[in-house]
């Protein structure tokens, strides 16, 4: 989930949809097309130089194993032809997003004549449009795509349609052990053993650091004297702390010690993990009395206040856009954010039109990828599915099983543009992701030793609702009010969603959600 869910920071996208990359090799020859990517995008170097992208080097040559009796991907694409002719509504995210079915839409009708219109949506418009859609009994849409925070409301609902009667029928099971275990445990994309969702998006936060900066002998001795340990990528908030303020008393305002998406109706995103982290829980899974006001929740909220006074000055109003462009400008020696600012940091993506509002990096070659301190946030992601309501769903199903299976998925999560994030353990372990720039077998290693110990947002009924009290809680706290009469004010609202919607569904709804590996302390 992108800043304030994904949608505002898209604006210059739209203008250049006319250049959509459309020639994709058949799978048979998917590394040719992979190493054209490496040609058209550039690929940074280490050194770390302001201007264009390092030569390109010779990509790893790999062809995706695929395990067990078939794959999944030509299995999807010789069963869908008989459905040669049809048009299927596939619901995504508006923008960049979007470039992925786009992209490879015109590849999957090229392969089984079935075309596909892709349903550009924003991120709150996808939840409450699919589900009005279904209640009103339209059948607007074949594929239905949806944040696992939204699993438990949809399929009460009955808003996505089981996946197992085609699961069973089309696809290599070896595929679902092919998930990374956070993204394919219970609550993700499935309840108990019926699936609802293909895990198609690893979302993740990740610290970004500046290596130059940590390793130079002079802010080593000069912080060691200062703080009495070693200057290295923080594993506590205390740590974080003391690193941030001693780069913005020594650097500022040439460079600040790091900075952190603070925005009204993005910030509760990193409040989440970082509650989790120092030992938080929602709720009292007895009495579905809110816990967001104890002591652990009022730390939390006084360490982001507390971190705001060595960030740039106005960080309280830092979207994703100011912290991109600060972090890619060099004026930042730490960051907290989504995978895809590891890519473009690296310069991967710097030529292609799509990403041409994107500031050129100055700092490739010169970054660290560490999971954050306490609990990374499991910041969104997405599940594919199926709408009850399509008069296609088999077909439906196909494509869907063609884009989440190994060989297609790899393919559209190297894609410098389209925001799909590494999910599955192929992708972890893939020789050409990890040849794409000199750190990617790092950055790869980051995210996913972040993502088995991350925290997943509050994924029950109501979660909008309630993550809503706690964005305002914090910006209440960042103008001044004090934290524990800022969260006392969110309990109370939350106290009252929870009262509407059922305390006793709402335990039931809670102790399901919270048998995810999530909330568990990793890794696992």
């Amino acid at each position: 989930m992108w800043p304030n869910n994904k949608k505002y920071f898209y604006k210059e996208e739209a203008k250049m949809r006319a250049s959509r990359v459309r020639k994709f090799m058949l799978l048979l020859f998917a590394v040719l097309f992979l190493i054209g990517m490496s040609v058209q995008f550039g690929m940074a170097g280490k050194s770390g130089k302001e201007s264009a992208p390092a030569p390109e080097k010779e990509v790893v040559k790999e062809t995706v194993v695929v395990s067990g009796p078939f794959s999944s991907a030509s299995k999807a694409v010789e069963e869908a032809k008989k459905y040669k002719g049809t048009t299927l509504n596939v619901v995504w995210e508006a923008g960049l997003q979007s470039q992925d079915p786009l992209t490879m839409g015109p590849k999957w009708e090229e392969l089984t004549g079935i075309k596909i219109k892709v349903v550009e949506l924003s991120y709150n418009d996808i939840y409450s449009n699919q589900l009005q859609d279904h209640l009103t009994g339209g059948s607007s849409y074949d594929v239905i795509t949806f944040s696992p925070l939204w699993l438990i409301d949809y399929v009460t609902a009955g808003v996505v349609a089981p996946l197992n009667p085609y699961i069973d029928q089309y696809m290599n099971k070896d595929d679902l052990k092919d998930y990374l275990n956070v993204y394919g445990a219970e609550g993700y994309g499935r309840i108990g053993e019926t699936w609802y969702g293909l895990p198609d998006d690893g979302d993740v936060f990740v610290l970004y650091y500046r290596k130059d900066l940590f390793e130079d002998p002079a802010n080593k001795s000069d912080f060691k004297a200062k703080y009495g340990y070693e200057l290295a990528p923080p594993k506590t908030w205390d740590q974080f702390n003391d690193i941030g303020n001693f780069f913005t008393d020594k650097f500022s305002p040439k460079i600040y010690g790091g900075a952190i998406q603070r925005l009204e109706g993005q910030v509760y995103s990193w409040w989440d993990g970082a509650f989790s982290g120092n030992g938080g829980r929602f709720f009292d899974p007895d009495t579905m009395k809110p816990m967001i006001n104890s002591p652990i929740g009022v730390k939390t909220l006084q360490q982001m206040v507390d971190q705001n006074k060595w960030m740039p000055p106005g960080v309280e109003k830092w979207g994703f856009v100011e912290i991109l462009s600060a972090w890619m400008d060099g004026k930042l020696a730490m960051v907290i954010t989504w995978p895809p600012i590891g890519r473009w940091s690296a310069g991967y993506g710097a030529t292609v039109e799509q990403l041409s509002w994107v500031p050129k990096t100055k700092v490739a070659g010169k970054v660290g990828y560490v999971p954050p301190p306490g609990r990374p946030g499991l910041a969104g992601g997405f599940c594919l599915g199926i709408s009850p309501d399509s008069k296609n769903k088999e077909a439906a199903y196909l494509f869907i099983q063609w884009m989440n299976s190994p060989e297609i998925s790899l393919q559209r999560v190297m894609l410098p543009f389209a925001l799909r994030d590494p999910f599955r353990i192929s992708h972890f372990e893939s020789p050409l992701y990890s040849s794409l720039w000199p750190d990617a077998p790092e950055y790869l290693n980051c995210l996913k030793e972040a993502a088995m110990k991350g925290q997943m947002e509050l994924g029950i009924p109501g979660a909008r609702e309630y993550a809503e009290a706690i964005d305002n809680a914090c910006t209440s706290a960042f103008a001044g009010t004090d934290p524990k009469a800022a969260l006392d004010n969110a309990a109370k609202r939350w106290e009252e969603i929870t009262k509407r919607l059922g305390a006793d569904k709402q335990k039931e709804n809670y102790a399901l959600w919270e048998k995810g590996p999530w909330n568990k302390e990793g890794p696992k």
